[in-house]
């Protein structure tokens, strides 16, 4: 079970509080949701994982090169298997076995976060038959492919406080439950026994929902925009 499933617990603890058993319904409703946004969260972080990986494999291979190693053998001790998973292995497959290399690469780069292995692709290609210096190509891959993370990197920072603020105000209604409760207000009485209580607490939610799905609407958004290169930025301004 996944941490999403503390939802229905948690509307355990409010169904006894509260003397009803629809906060245990709205917990279960609730846990898949979390789940699938935990999903997102999981696999964003295997993307720049990916990415990141996939910068070191440029670096690695083109340092193998430089050591006099073969562009097979460097795949191999640049450790492609075992930084891109299955995609990696058949990369290597190809590699070993003459094989067509920049296809399997092309296929590798589809898993997301992968995608720098295009560049590599196109440089593998153009060093098999047209007898381009290979390592010259996967290092201005890898510096290029290193300027756009530190570009999402810095994006990612200017988010944080607008996704902090959201995530605080989202809170905002549990404090007010809780310190209605100290104040003897029993606030849960009210919305878990009521004809009105349960439109406020239904508007309450969907409102919620509807706060939150579009600050990530917002969120993706900017992190899906392209930033402009520092050069168009500086002669822009």
């Amino acid at each position: 079970m996944g941490p999403h499933w503390l939802a229905v617990p948690a509307g355990a603890v409010l169904a006894v509080l509260g003397g009803s058993v629809l906060p245990v319904l709205a917990g279960v409703a609730v846990a898949p949701l979390l789940g699938r946004r935990l999903a997102r969260r999981a696999a964003g972080r295997a993307a720049e994982r990916r990415a990141a990986a996939v910068v070191e494999l440029c670096a690695s291979v083109a340092a193998e090169l430089r050591a006099g190693r073969q562009p097979e053998q460097a795949l191999g001790a640049a450790g492609v298997g075992a930084a891109l998973g299955d995609a990696g292995a058949a990369v290597l497959a190809a590699a070993r076995f003459g094989g067509d290399v920049p296809a399997a690469l092309h296929r590798a780069a589809r898993q997301p976060g992968a995608e720098g292995l295009t560049g590599v692709a196109a440089c593998w290609r153009v060093a098999a038959y047209g007898g381009a210096g290979l390592a010259d190509g996967l290092d201005r891959v890898a510096e290029a492919l290193r300027g756009e993370q530190g570009q999402r990197e810095e994006l990612r920072a200017q988010l944080a406080g607008p996704q902090a603020t959201a995530v605080a105000l989202a809170l905002l209604p549990v404090l007010g439950l809780l310190l209605g409760t100290a104040m003897g207000a029993e606030p849960l009485r009210f919305l878990l026994h009521s004809p009105a209580g349960w439109a406020v607490s239904v508007a309450a939610a969907l409102l919620e929902w509807a706060g939150l799905a579009w600050t990530g609407h917002l969120v993706r958004t900017a992190e899906g925009a392209r930033p402009l290169p520092r050069k168009e930025r500086a002669d822009g301004a």
